[in-house]
């Protein structure tokens, strides 16, 4: 569904403003069937339970006693897709409306096209939406569970999505299975920046479907990266829907993932959280990202640590040293000693990347006889390579 060709299916408006009501609907244009109400015991005397439903609910909702009334129509239908419009955006708005079960809060004016996609991206969660080519799986689906890579440091400012998604595009160009990149820096994920693609649909579409996702629906909230064939699950636009995550929820998502991709490979934030330690344990191999400076190696060392603490095996851990050969007073050599561990991946310091993240081009495309380009395609052979030996042993 787009603009032009909304849904077949209607869409309820609920709020006891009938003349906000006609203005809507209205708005939505004659392409969409609206159906208004001036309750929740009206459009659900209308809507019987188990008919998959957007609700648009209008401002007299957005209040402590209204959005109860939706928490409550929520945790009872699971089918119903709950939208907001409200006169003024707030932050605490936000939480309530998202504590609520609402999915989307819009402010007041809205474009049409805004409501409108609105209203697609809930549609797509419960399954209002008919079944479209994109909706098929990969003809050839894993032989056995995807490998879950899990980029890791215990601080930021080390270039871990830089890694990561250089990693993840070199995997996509030369994996025989579906690569996919998560972005579980869910405050300020730069994912989707960096490959220059607009979220059509997050993670927090993906927890919203929850109760009914399934591995086609889950391939449907991908997005894709056509450049390099790289599946992209994008952190929310907003901080503040961060906290809808759980560590649960980016779980079984993996989970999920694994049953039609081959490599799974996620970012993660510089924070000590229940998602990271989560995401950390799910891993089949961890990527330490390391600085070559004296604060960096000390928060290495805190990371090794607390990978210990978690009973996480050291033997998960692939040691990457990021610009290698900055003039620091350090070289990989002296990393290695600090640590204990042999550097698996020296990344050498490039002008390339910051043209590369300016441009949304990884620099395994955009620059791939860089020094940077090459490490990256170094180490995704170490995962490629492990791969094949898996299947020749077989």
């Amino acid at each position: 569904m787009n603009p032009a060709e909304p849904s077949a299916h209607p869409v309820a408006v609920v709020d006891d403003d009938p003349k906000l009501r006609t203005r809507l609907g209205m708005q939505l244009g004659t392409g969409v069937e609206v159906v208004s109400f001036p309750s929740i015991e009206a459009m659900e005397e209308k809507f019987s339970s188990g008919s998959p439903l957007v609700v648009l609910f209008g401002p007299s909702f957005a209040d402590p006693t209204g959005l109860k009334g939706v928490e409550a129509l929520s945790y009872r239908r699971p089918d119903i897709g709950a939208l907001l419009v409200v006169e003024m955006l707030s932050t605490e708005m936000l939480r309530m409306a998202l504590r609520a079960g609402v999915r989307d809060v819009i402010e007041l004016p809205a474009e049409s096209s805004q409501l409108l996609e609105a209203i697609e991206r809930v549609a797509v969660t419960i399954r209002v939406l008919p079944r479209t080519p994109e909706a098929t799986l990969p003809a050839e689906r894993p032989a056995e569970l995807g490998a879950v890579i899990t980029v890791f440091s215990a601080k930021g400012g080390v270039g871990k999505s830089v890694i990561a998604s250089n990693l993840a595009v070199a995997l996509a160009r030369n994996a025989s299975g579906p690569v996919v990149l998560v972005d579980a820096d869910l405050k300020f994920g730069a994912v989707a920046v960096m490959l220059k693609l607009t979220p059509q649909y997050t993670v927090l579409d993906v927890v919203a479907a929850m109760q009914r996702l399934d591995a086609e629906l889950l391939q449907r909230l991908l997005l894709r990266h056509e450049p390099s064939g790289l599946l992209v699950l994008p952190a929310p636009v907003e901080p503040a829907f961060a906290d809808q995550v759980s560590a649960s929820d980016m779980v079984k998502i993996v989970k999920l993932l694994q049953t039609f991709c081959q490599y799974i490979v996620i970012d993660t934030p510089g924070d000590d959280n229940d998602v990271v330690r989560a995401l950390l344990e799910e891993a089949d191999d961890i990527l330490l990202i390391a600085g070559m400076d004296l604060p960096h190696i000390k928060n290495v060392k805190v990371g090794l640590r607390a990978l210990q603490e978690a009973n996480i095996p050291l033997s998960k851990v692939k040691l990457v040293v990021n610009r290698a050969n900055s003039k620091v007073g350090f070289d990989v050599g002296e990393v290695e000693r600090t640590l204990q561990m042999k550097a698996d991946c020296p990344v050498p310091s490039d002008i390339v990347v910051p043209q590369s993240v300016n441009k949304g081009l990884p620099a395994v495309l955009g620059a791939p006889r860089s020094g940077v380009a090459k490490s990256m395609e170094r180490l995704a052979e170490l995962f490629l390579a492990g791969s094949r030996s898996s299947r020749d042993e077989r």
